[in-house]
């Protein structure tokens, strides 16, 4: 049997720089401002869309999972200004993601994060009792397109967010 090592990553604070490699982190803007390439660019056209706020309880800053989704972006948001953390790997080809790409954020509550096709993603991660979150994707993405490396089994590995 494999012994199991805690990883620490440190959480950087986002912005949309940092973030590119990942998708997007999008921030207000004045109303009435015409679309560019500050604007959440969607892939939502595999499937009906769904979005609606899911309530998540906190459970710590340990991962030994990473999943990703290959058929549509997905947007994440924290409500009633409650800022939040995140994992992700760029996408690619592979079965599993790069180990030396994984990256920890953390999202203040004044903006979402689009998710890029592909990205593998851990969280979200949070220090509050609970969070609601307002979540885009498509109506089945956690059922068909919900592709999961289990990093403990793979490489002995759990990580915690510091």
């Amino acid at each position: 049997m494999q012994s199991t090592s805690v990883q620490h990553l440190p959480a950087q604070q986002i912005t949309a720089e940092s973030f590119q490699a990942y998708g997007q982190v999008i921030f207000a803007s004045e109303d009435g401002k015409p679309c560019d390439q500050e604007d959440a660019r969607l892939s939502l056209d595999q499937g009906m869309p769904r979005f609606y706020i899911m309530r998540l309880q906190q459970k710590g800053r340990r991962f030994s999972q990473i999943t990703r989704h290959v058929r549509c972006t997905q947007c994440l948001g924290s409500l009633e200004g409650k800022d939040w953390l995140i994992v992700v790997a760029p996408p690619s080809e592979a079965a599993e993601p790069s180990l030396n790409d994984l990256a920890a954020f953390r999202i203040p509550s004044n903006c979402f994060i689009k998710l890029e096709v592909g990205t593998w993603h851990a969280g979200p991660y949070f220090d509050h009792e609970w969070v609601d979150f307002y979540n885009l994707e498509l109506s089945d993405t956690n059922v068909t397109d919900h592709q999961t490396c289990n990093l403990q089994n793979r490489f002995g590995l759990v990580f915690e967010i510091t």
